[in-house]
């Protein structure tokens, strides 16, 4: 439902003639001495440095095996994006050797195409004619005709 004041009947030259005064209002920042105090505006809590679970030793005698860690241990505030249940980041090949690797791959597919393409055995029959092309049989003039030993 619009409000009041735009379903009212008035003429245009309403608006256009009345001008409209906004209020103007400035936001002055300053630094107060909670922000000098409290840079990472965390509550002081203090944060561990960032180090991705994945990267800890799985083998280690952790209190929570899964996760890592160990008890009261601190957790670093963006545990979201650090924890195991993270997206993996796959340090197995660098992309030089992936790009390399589909290369080798695309190269060998395509070769083993062109090897079977010339040596792939021609079709084992010549195509079949017939005398006057079965002109009758398939239907008479004006029909499609099967291939006669004259054009052949």
């Amino acid at each position: 439902m619009l409000p009041r004041p735009f379903t009212a009947a008035r003429p245009f030259s309403h608006f256009l003639l009345k001008p409209r005064v906004l209020p103007t209002r400035t936001q002055i920042r300053c630094i107060t001495q909670a922000d000098v105090e409290d840079p990472g505006m965390n509550g002081g809590y203090i944060n561990p440095p960032p180090e991705k679970r994945q990267y800890r030793d799985p083998y280690g005698d952790w209190w929570d095996k899964q996760e890592r860690r160990n008890f009261g241990e601190p957790v670093h505030e963006d545990h979201d994006i650090l924890g195991m249940f993270s997206p993996y980041e796959y340090t197995h090949f660098t992309a030089r050797k992936g790009f390399f690797l589909m290369g080798c791959f695309i190269t060998t597919v395509l070769g083993l195409c062109g090897v079977v393409s010339l040596y792939y055995p021609d079709r084992p029959s010549a195509p079949r004619t017939f005398p006057g092309g079965l002109d009758r049989e398939l239907g008479g003039k004006g029909a499609v005709l099967a291939q006669s030993d004259e054009n052949a």
